[in-house]
């Protein structure tokens, strides 16, 4: 692929402005999710302006309410009959925008790249996702397999809206639209939060004798968790996600400066690579509290390990995987690369329902950050490629 990837390839046509538009229209509509610092409007708005183009452009559109004005958005193209199902995924929530450094929801094309809150991760995905339909559909191409478009809510958070998903809608295959440079991520990281609790007791500043001090108690607990992540960078990898990890979080605890602490709470976030579980961090916690008390027969704790996501892999040869192979080599004219990305989406959902899923989507950079881009080239690029792709595994 040269510089300008406004390209045709067998005769769909993708309309750059078009898709930049689209871009710009969904950029522009705040979807902070409102777990995420209690400021943002969350998903209505946006998943309403998906609808409304969705339906324009022929699709079968159902939604599913996640929560209050919290909205799931699916859109079908229906097969001829007879051939494989293919989902597209990508989420409508974005992060907020504390600490940006331009207004986030007035997105600019500059040099190449569009920046904004949320253009990245992922609405250049979704972008891709609903120009790349379209063009189809324009085109005449017909599919013997159903095309299936998801655009789900809460993904920044606790990824319910995918969850809700899966309750209502199956697929032979699934490609999730984040932004993956535009290789072919076959792996990703999952992870666990957990709570520990450290137990002291209460007692006047003056009274050394009377008191534990929680907050001191708890130091242990970090230098333990210290060790532990040493210990995870030394021992364990995966060869696309290198090594797991873990860090503290959060941390809470005391009354006022003249009383001994009774508790002391901190939170953990374990990172983790096919191979490991639930269980694994749990077993590490056990551990650390374990060790701890049989050196201080003074140090109590708690803990629970209170949410989970696993991590993602899919093999070089599912079919799925073949196809975006397939699909790059004839639009990006190179041989495909496949990639671990080390955040955790929504495929992880999806393969444990039963769909196995790849992930693929543009290129840019500041996820999360101040400073917010994707390369419109690459945006371009992604809608071609899943236009290849989809006719590939739906067998047109």
């Amino acid at each position: 692929m040269g510089d300008d990837a406004g390209y045709e390839v067998e005769s769909i046509v993708i309309d750059r402005d078009e898709l930049l538009q689209v871009l710009r229209d969904l950029v522009g509509i705040e979807s902070v999710n409102p777990f995420l610092g209690g400021r943002g409007s969350g998903e209505g708005n946006i998943a309403r302006y998906i609808k409304d183009y969705l339906e324009r452009v022929g699709l079968e559109v159902k939604t599913q309410a996640v929560d209050a004005d919290r909205i799931n958005v699916i859109g079908t193209v229906k097969g001829t009959g007879n051939g494989k199902s293919i989902l597209l995924n990508g989420h409508t929530d974005t992060v907020n925008v504390d600490e940006m450094s331009i207004d986030p929801f007035r997105p600019r094309l500059k040099d190449g790249r569009v920046y904004g809150r949320g253009v990245l991760d992922m609405k250049s995905g979704l972008a891709a996702m609903m120009v790349a339909v379209k063009s189809i559909m324009t085109s005449g191409r017909r599919m013997n397999g159903d095309i299936i478009l998801a655009f789900v809510a809460d993904e920044e958070y606790r990824s319910s809206g995918t969850e809700e998903l899966v309750k209502a809608y199956a697929a032979d295959a699934a490609i999730v639209c984040e932004p993956t440079n535009l290789n072919i991520a076959i792996a990703h990281k999952g992870f666990a939060w957990a709570k520990v609790e450290v137990h002291g007791k209460r007692a006047h500043g003056s009274l050394p004798d009377s008191g534990i001090d929680a907050i001191v108690k708890a130091g242990k607990v970090l230098i333990e968790i210290e060790r532990l992540g040493n210990r995870l960078r030394s021992e364990r990898g995966h060869p696309l996600l290198g090594f797991p990890s873990v860090h503290a979080s959060l941390i809470s605890g005391g009354v006022e400066l003249s009383t001994y602490p009774d508790y002391c709470t901190i939170e953990l976030e374990r990172r983790t690579v096919p191979g490991e579980d639930r269980g694994t961090f749990i077993q590490e916690l056990k551990d650390i509290v374990e060790r701890i008390h049989s050196e201080d027969d003074r140090f109590t704790a708690d803990f629970d390990v209170f949410f989970y996501r696993q991590p993602h892999e899919i093999s070089k040869d599912s079919a799925i995987v073949q196809s975006l192979g397939r699909a790059e080599q004839l639009v990006l004219e190179k041989e495909p690369t496949y990639s671990g990305v080390h955040f955790w989406t929504d495929a992880a959902l999806l393969a444990e329902a039963g769909i196995p899923t790849a992930v693929f989507g543009p290129r840019g950079e500041g996820l999360h950050a101040s400073n917010e881009y994707v390369d419109f080239d690459s945006v371009v690029a992604t809608a071609h490629v899943l236009v290849e792709a989809i006719t590939d595994f739906c067998h047109s």
